[in-house]
């Protein structure tokens, strides 16, 4: 935690769990903000989303991850087989996500692609940067919803899935996500107890019956 040394870590209690949607193989959660998706190292990082979904449904696994600042929705696999096409559809970007982000400013143009390469910042991991020689292809797709006084709420579409993408490219287009403890400046930092992220929707295809799934959570800010 080399990029944020004062961080402790207070995982929210309530809800405990938000379970959105369950059948035989897949189980999909509203992550609050502020609780880690999988266990840390340290002892006082146990408490995550999947050890508290495991006290309930012992089979269930991690497919993919939020950013522990991120609220939203995250699915897991309840067997093997479903975790196996899962991640076969994360991998064949065959999944739809989008999110929902508050802004620092005012975003100039209504839409448009932000294709920058991004690399991990070493020096002050969990941070990445951009980086034209190194960085690996990361693209996201914008859109502006509305324009209030010194923010804007956008909606963000990944094409690819980088750790860091979405916050990391709209600091380089400028306007960095407000509340984002890793990488906004200190106005956009003060405007928000919490990084104003949220992945709002999830499409995947059920793993028994391949029929389309399509979650929406609505953002909590």
């Amino acid at each position: 935690m080399a990029a944020n040394p004062d961080f402790i870590y207070t995982p929210p209690m309530t809800p405990y769990i938000d379970i959105i949607y369950q059948d035989d193989d897949i189980v999909v959660l509203n992550k609050n903000s502020g609780l880690l998706t999988v266990t840390g190292r340290l002892p006082e990082h146990q408490d995550c989303l999947q050890t508290r979904v495991n006290k309930v449904l012992p089979s269930a696994t991690i497919v993919h991850r939020l950013d522990m600042a991120t609220s939203g929705i995250v699915v897991m696999a309840l067997n093997k087989a479903a975790h196996v096409s899962i991640s076969r559809q994360f991998e064949k970007r065959l999944t739809k996500k989008s999110y929902l982000a508050r802004v620092y400013g005012l975003v100039k143009d209504d839409e448009g692609e932000i294709d920058l390469p991004l690399i991990c910042d070493w020096p002050n991991r969990p941070k990445q940067k951009v980086d034209h020689e190194h960085g690996k292809p990361s693209q996201t797709l914008y859109k502006v919803l509305e324009r209030s006084d010194n923010s804007t709420l956008i909606e963000l579409t990944p094409i690819t899935g980088r750790s860091h993408q979405l916050r990391v490219h709209m600091l380089a287009l400028g306007h960095p996500i407000l509340g984002d403890r890793l990488y906004a400046h200190d106005k956009a930092l003060t405007e928000s107890p919490r990084l104003q992220l949220h992945a709002q929707m999830l499409s995947l295809y059920q793993p028994t019956t391949n029929e389309l799934l399509t979650f929406n959570c609505s953002a909590p800010f």
